[in-house]
């Protein structure tokens, strides 16, 4: 195991953050960590890299305890935590220079880790003069300095355009090939983009922990489109397997297919011959969804 969470309980005062939390993470996965605001991801985070200790239970990364072996924890552990914090008056080599001083980590492995990041072309520059999609891969370079097995992500997509976000998660699906993440969002369409497993908390307790094959078997397929102008919902409806087509908001509409077929394609065929343009189209997992809702609406 990666990462072992036994019966671990936080407060702060007289408010409790974490409840009995328990969980284990099999080398090799990227799990999503799904909640509301409050819920108690941060504060797991921060248990988990040592940031802070738990007022109860036990955990560990890389079989290293957090109590006893809390600097194995942290040479083992790569984190980016959800305010990504950088010397923005540092160019981008410099400030990865000065993070590899502190691993005393090679120096060969700075340009490795900017060339895994994409940024080489930016890699000259000063971090304040970077786009936020640009600071966050920053962020993600320092935590891969030191090579670590395991790499814990606080709401890395938080604040990010499309453009930035498909970036983002591509990177991060890349590094998970040979890292295992444990990544903290309450955006459920980046679990269903990323991940192979969801661990839901909700008010300190984890409330559901399933693999995402589990909730794609036998499920609804809902495609979210934005056009740039407004369609007849029934013209959507005459498209191949579609059991309901609904505007759900200006020009985004909501197509449920009765196939697991991916019918983006259709979706982009049907733009194209009504010479309309697609701002964005993503699918939507129906069963995440309403577990998530199930599950948290108290």
């Amino acid at each position: 195991m990666s990462i072992t969470v036994s019966s671990v309980s936080k407060n702060y005062k007289e408010q409790r953050a974490l409840n009995d939390v328990s969980f284990a993470i099999n080398t090799g996965e990227i799990v999503g960590f799904l909640g509301p605001n409050g819920a108690g991801k941060s504060t797991l985070m921060k248990i988990l890299t040592t940031y802070i200790s738990p007022t109860s239970g036990s955990a560990s990364v890389n079989t290293y305890d957090i109590h006893s072996a809390s600097k194995e924890v942290r040479k083992s552990v790569g984190y980016l935590p959800e305010h990504n914090p950088l010397y923005t008056d540092m160019y981008v080599r410099e400030y990865l220079q000065f993070n590899a001083n502190v691993y005393g980590t090679p120096k060969s492995r700075i340009q490795e880790v900017i060339e895994l990041t994409g940024l080489t072309p930016e890699s000259k520059k000063k971090i304040s003069q970077l786009s936020k999609g640009y600071r966050q891969r920053v962020g993600l370079a320092n935590a891969l300095l030191h090579d670590p097995e395991v790499l814990i992500l606080d709401e890395p997509t938080t604040g990010l355009d499309p453009n930035q976000l498909l970036e983002i998660r591509g990177l991060i699906k890349e590094i998970g090939k040979k890292k295992t993440i444990l990544m903290s969002t309450h955006i459920m369409q980046e679990v269903e983009a990323i991940c192979d497993r969801v661990i839901i908390i909700h008010k300190g307790e984890i409330v559901a922990d399933k693999k995402m094959t589990e909730l794609r078997d036998g499920q609804q397929q809902v495609v979210i489109v934005e056009f740039d102008y407004r369609v007849e919902t029934v013209a959507l409806e005459r498209l191949p397997h579609v059991t309901k087509a609904k505007n759900t908001k200006d020009f985004i509409y909501e197509i449920t297919f009765s196939t697991q077929e991916d019918m983006r394609a259709s979706v982009f065929d049907f733009a194209h011959d009504n010479e309309l343009k697609i701002l964005q189209l993503n699918q939507k997992n129906a069963s995440l969804e309403g577990l998530f809702l199930e599950l948290t609406a108290t």
